[in-house]
């Protein structure tokens, strides 16, 4: 190892041993070096705050743990979350959102899931599916659920008490879009929008998944069946 060292010693090193060869670096030689050093390290510093305040402020990587999103996403999909947009707009019904797990006083737990109801509605659950009770709509519409798997109905947890979930102001209601293996809004209850991080808008990761993660609109309205 030793001996490689040596043999790669840079030439001007060794011309210097020779007295003759000897030539003096000028000041300004020095100079030009020491400015070049210090640029360089401006320019670091520069580069780290930025990355630093995009990653406060405007997106930020998360990686999937869990199965609550199945088929949309799975365990170790890395997605990156768009922060800035929620402070000109609110959520929208259908938005795949990052937040901070309400229950958890540490504030280390975060959760991925959809936007479902939205401050003031009323989301009903009857029949296996999502009913949405608004002022459009007061008699209520059941919600097109196209990204949800064969046979993956929508139930209550055992825990909720009701079917019927009037969301609070400044709160939404949120569900994992695998039903069956998602702790959500039906568990837990209403989510309050302080908690929200951001909105997915990117899957990086696996490649042959990587694509932008838009914006769901639900333009077909079906009526909803009378309350049971």
């Amino acid at each position: 190892m030793d001996e490689l060292q040596s043999e790669n010693k840079p030439e001007v090193l060794h011309e210097d041993t020779a007295a003759h060869h000897h030539k003096p670096v000028h000041p300004q030689e020095q100079t030009d070096v020491w400015r070049f050093g210090a640029e360089l390290i401006r320019t670091a510093i520069i580069v780290s705050v930025l990355a630093y305040l995009i990653r406060l402020f405007i997106l930020q990587p998360f990686v999937v743990e869990g199965s609550s999103m199945f088929p949309r996403f799975e365990t170790n999909d890395f997605l990156i979350v768009d922060k800035l947009s929620y402070h000109i707009h609110e959520p929208a019904r259908g938005d795949i959102i990052v937040f901070k797990y309400p229950l958890d006083p540490t504030g280390q737990t975060n959760y991925v899931k959809r936007v479902i109801g939205l401050p003031g509605e009323t989301v009903r659950i009857q029949d296996g599916k999502v009913i949405i009770i608004n002022s459009d709509h007061p008699q209520g519409f059941v919600l097109d659920e196209p990204y949800l798997s064969t046979g993956n109905t929508t139930t209550l947890s055992a825990t909720s008490g009701t079917n019927d979930f009037l969301v609070p102001a400044s709160n939404l209601f949120v569900l994992g879009d695998n039903r069956h293996a998602s702790s959500d809004s039906r568990e837990w209850g209403f989510l309050p929008r302080e908690d929200v991080i951001g909105r997915v808008f990117v899957e990086a990761y696996p490649f042959d998944k990587a694509s932008w993660v838009g914006h769901r609109s639900y333009d077909t309205i079906i009526p909803a069946p009378a309350k049971q």
